[in-house]
């Protein structure tokens, strides 16, 4: 069904005005209040603000159903936050957005689609603090088909509503069953990791990892992000550890000069390269098994390991439990958190046979191959299902700017 046939079926041929918002909704503009920090009382009544819910408070202004809208032009531009939603029962709204409550012309969820389906920038102001201000919310323009019948009106709108939250509800119950598979498949990956690292001291040798003929831990040496080249010699940044790669790489997502590798301290094919800093107890000592051929510069909040095991042995040790135990007694830090070379090498570490490690790895390798598989096709699956409902929902919207819709 083409997009104008479409339209012609729901609306019946029905008139379609558009109207300003300001005429269809009043704009309690002059009862928001805004409650600094120091004199909000812990409470029940979600307070909001540009970007939500930014509170609890005890008192409320506002009890019954409105529609909120942003008024932060930043937020709105960066689409960051919601342009505009529903909220209901008892609230309190401060002076970052505005608070509409509408007549009998307007379904306030088919008003809400429409300006979450609309580019707001035209009616932003200011350039330092982007604003939306009620005069230019109030311009606004929604299309509301059958103005002259109030009920056949809220009718059609509602219609509308129903189709695109069915659409909706779609789309979250898919990416709630590939959330649920994705979270099974990392515990299912995450006990079998730790089952094959599960040796008895009788078994193999637990060994420090320091230890000589085991391997030897190096700190990177300064380099910062603005060292960084569109080509050159690559380079491992600490941050990059947990926010780009995962268990093993052979490509740098950086590069620096030559004569900045020159001076720095790098790792070579089959060392580990550490994270030694972090904000999170959970991110420092992240690791990442360097397995391209040519040499990569480290920075500083990091080291490389290099050692005489089957390297991605070692970066999948650093995931298990085993280490993780290990290594909380060794942070430090308030704020930034840290585990140095030196603790590291106190680590131990179990050594079975060569054949044993390569096992381990080829084993876990699969594993990560599937979870890794999963993990890229939800974001584009959520993508591909994004895009089908802005299709569907900028259909179900595009009335014509004049006139009646005809076949």
């Amino acid at each position: 069904m083409s997009r104008l046939s479409f339209l012609v079926n729901l609306l019946d041929l029905a008139e379609v005005e558009w109207k300003q918002l300001g005429d269809l909704a009043d704009n309690l503009d002059s009862h928001r209040k805004p409650i600094t920090s120091g004199l909000r009382v812990p409470g029940e009544i979600p307070y909001y603000g540009a970007s939500g819910i930014v509170d609890y408070v005890k008192d409320y202004i506002f009890n019954g159903d409105f529609l909120l809208v942003s008024e932060d032009g930043a937020n709105l531009l960066a689409r960051s936050t919601p342009i505009a939603f529903s909220i209901s029962g008892k609230s309190w709204v401060n002076n970052h957005a505005h608070i509409l409550k509408f007549n009998t012309y307007a379904e306030r969820r088919y008003i809400e689609i429409y300006l979450n389906s609309i580019d707001l920038t035209p009616y932003i102001t200011g350039a330092a603090q982007p604003k939306l201000n009620q005069k230019n919310l109030n311009s606004i323009k929604i299309p509301i088909p059958c103005p002259d019948n109030s009920k056949k009106s809220l009718k059609i709108q509602t219609e509308i509503v129903r189709i695109i939250d069915n659409f909706t509800e779609l789309t979250t119950e898919l990416t709630t069953e590939l959330t649920i598979e994705l979270n099974a498949r990392k515990k299912q990956y995450s006990y079998y990791r730790e089952q094959l690292f599960s040796f008895e001291e009788s078994e193999v040798k637990h060994l420090p990892m320091g230890k000589e003929e085991v391997g030897k831990f190096i700190r990177g040496s300064g380099l910062q992000k603005k060292d960084f080249k569109e080509t050159g010699v690559g380079c491992i940044h600490y941050g990059q550890i947990y926010t780009h790669y995962g268990t093993y790489a052979d490509q740098t997502k950086t590069f620096v000069s030559e004569e900045f590798a020159k001076k720095a301290r790098k790792a070579k094919m089959g060392d580990l390269v550490i994270a030694t800093t972090s904000e999170t107890d959970e991110d420092v000592c992240k690791a990442v098994a360097w397995l391209g051929e040519a040499d990569v510069a480290v920075s500083s909040d990091a080291c490389f390991y290099t050692h005489s095991l089957n390297p991605k042995y070692v970066a999948y040790f650093f995931q298990t439990e085993l280490f993780q135990k290990q290594k909380r007694q060794y942070i430090t830090g308030t704020k930034v958190r840290r585990v140095n070379a030196d603790s590291l090498a106190k680590m131990l570490i179990p050594v079975p046979s060569p054949e044993k490690q390569a096992t381990i790895v080829s084993i876990l390798d699969k594993f990560d191959t599937h979870t890794s598989s999963i993990s890229k096709s939800l974001p584009h699956e959520m993508e591909l299902r994004q895009k089908q409902y802005e299709y569907y929902r900028d259909l179900l919207l595009d009335f014509p700017k004049l006139g009646k819709v005809e076949a």
